[in-house]
C-alpha cells in the first residue's frame, strides 16, 4: 500500500501555488484559487485545500477539513537536504529546526506560506532507503 494523496490547508491559494510550484518546484495539475490546488509529487498528489471551503459539502465529496497548520515530510538524501537548505535560503525561508535523530537520520523543518510545517528527512528516519 502507498499513500495516493496528502492534504494540507491554506486560505491564500495563490500564495500557496507560488510557494509549491516555484520554491518546491512541484508540478501543478489543477488550480482553483477559490477552492483547491493539486500538485504532482513523485507518484502521489499533494492537495492544498482552502479550509474554509472544505467544510461546505458542495464539491461532490464529503465535507472535510481542519483548522490550523499541518505537517508533511518529503524524503530527501543527505545531499538533497543540503541542496534544499541552499534553495530555501535563496527564498529567505528559514530552517526552523534541524534534528539529527538517534538512528542516524536527519531532518530540516521550515514553513510554507500558510504556516504548515514542512520537513525534508532522510528515509532512514523510518527505516527506509
Amino acid at each position: 500500500m502507498r499513500v495516493l494523496e496528502s492534504v494540507l490547508y491554506a486560505e491564500d491559494l495563490v500564495a500557496a501555488r507560488d510557494f509549491y510550484t516555484k520554491v518546491l518546484e512541484l508540478e501543478e495539475m489543477i488550480f482553483d484559487p477559490e477552492r483547491d490546488l493539486f500538485l504532482r509529487c513523485e507518484g502521489s498528489v499533494l492537495i492544498i485545500f482552502k479550509a474554509s471551503k472544505t467544510v461546505i459539502a458542495d464539491s461532490g465529496v464529503p465535507a472535510h477539513g481542519t483548522v490550523g497548520a499541518g505537517h508533511l515530510a518529503f524524503a530527501a538524501s543527505e545531499s538533497e537536504i543540503e541542496s534544499w537548505r541552499e534553495r530555501l535560503a535563496t527564498h529567505n525561508l528559514p530552517i526552523i529546526d534541524e534534528i539529527y535523530w538517534k538512528n542516524g537520520a536527519h531532518s530540516i523543518y521550515f514553513k510554507d506560506t500558510a504556516g504548515n510545517i514542512l520537513e525534508f528527512a532522510t528515509p532512514s528516519l523510518w527505516g527506509m532507503k
